[in-house]
């Protein structure tokens, strides 16, 4: 690292350009709110980082307020019903978060009060929260002067120190050099900063490297390579997976549904009955109807592609979730279970819009 700018200068001038530039979100307390006092309510810092996970800010606003409409405290997320938040967090992705997070705010409810631990190392205990999330809530929430580490903050590190390792092998490297910089005072706002950074400023493509707070010490930028940071290791092709589905009707019109096993992909969520997936070309179930066509979805490892059929007049299994046809939500059910309804709902009689 050049001598250009000490550590707690480069600290001063990030919260500095943090001040005048932090983002709006709707879980944030302002710096300035910060400085007169107002402090960040730990359960909407980790609804959001939750949220936020793999998932980007302009997606997750609309979920969170609605999450927040609906469950206002962690104690009335406690209270809920699986279903009910299964079906708002339905179209968000990586379903095992929405178990997870019911959850851990009905730990915190039961064992806590209803009110988090306020140190990383207690909030780690909680069901769903690792490392990050654990150092992001308690440096937001309660000013802990912990290490938050995720991508934006990764690629800002690689370029501030020109770190050749790739990632995921880099990964304590960069996280070192986070920890390094992390200011006792003010760790919140300062993690709060440095996402910022990375989102707005670091960008992956075309960093502004002119506006900077960080341009002066940043060993990337002296070299003129920022673009190519961080190092990734190359990314293996990802499989292939197959499956059916049957989009149907019983004769009075209610939708047929099942509610997924508990663990796996999309578990716990109402989705539309049909075969396993795999990696060769499975048979169809029996009575799954006339097929329609094909839609595919990727999910983190795998590609998908299922077969879509459509059946009339079902009579469906003793298991089956029916929905009246007037309370069938489309947003209840996860993106790829949308596509197959898309697929197939030209088949059915659908005068009425469904949501």
């Amino acid at each position: 690292m050049r001598d250009a700018m000490k550590q707690n200068d480069m600290a001063s001038a990030l919260l500095d350009w943090y001040d005048r530039h932090a983002r709006t979100l709707p879980w944030r307390v302002s710096p300035a709110d910060r400085l007169a006092g107002v402090r960040p309510d730990p359960y909407r810092v980790w609804l959001s980082e939750i949220m936020l996970q793999q998932t980007t800010v302009t997606t997750v606003k609309p979920y969170f307020e609605r999450f927040l409409s609906i469950w206002p405290t962690v104690n009335d997320l406690a209270g809920a019903q699986d279903d009910a938040v299964f079906a708002e967090w339905a179209g968000l992705g990586y379903y095992a978060r929405a178990r997870n997070l019911v959850k851990c705010a009905r730990v915190v409810a039961r064992d806590h009060g209803g009110v988090f631990p306020v140190t990383s190392k207690a909030l780690l205990d909680l069901p769903g929260i690792g490392p990050y999330t654990a150092a992001a809530v308690g440096a937001i929430a309660f000013d802990e002067p912990a290490t938050v580490l995720d991508g934006n903050v990764e690629r800002v590190m690689s370029r501030l120190f020109r770190v050749e390792m790739p990632l995921p092998a880099s990964k304590e490297s960069l996280r070192k050099h986070a920890s390094d910089l992390t200011p006792q005072a003010r760790a919140g706002d300062y993690a709060q900063a440095v996402m910022d950074l990375g989102a707005t400023i670091c960008t992956p493509r075309s960093p502004a490297c002119g506006i900077c707070p960080w341009s002066a010490p940043c060993l990337a930028r002296a070299a003129g390579d920022a673009d190519s940071y961080p190092r990734k290791t190359p990314k293996k092709p990802k499989p292939v997976r197959r499956g059916h589905v049957s989009v149907a009707q019983t004769e009075m019109g209610e939708w047929v549904l099942e509610k997924r096993p508990e663990k796996g992909l999309l578990g716990g969520m109402l989705g539309w009955p049909g075969s396993g997936w795999a990696e060769g070309e499975p048979d169809a179930p029996e009575q799954a109807g006339v097929r329609v066509g094909q839609v595919t979805h990727t999910f983190t490892h795998f590609h998908l592609v299922l077969d879509v059929h459509v059946k009339k007049n079902a009579k469906p299994p003793a298991d089956a979730r029916l929905v009246a046809k007037h309370d069938f939500r489309r947003s209840d059910i996860p993106t790829v279970m949308r596509k197959a309804f898309d697929l197939a709902r030209a088949s059915f009689d659908t005068e009425e819009k469904v949501q």
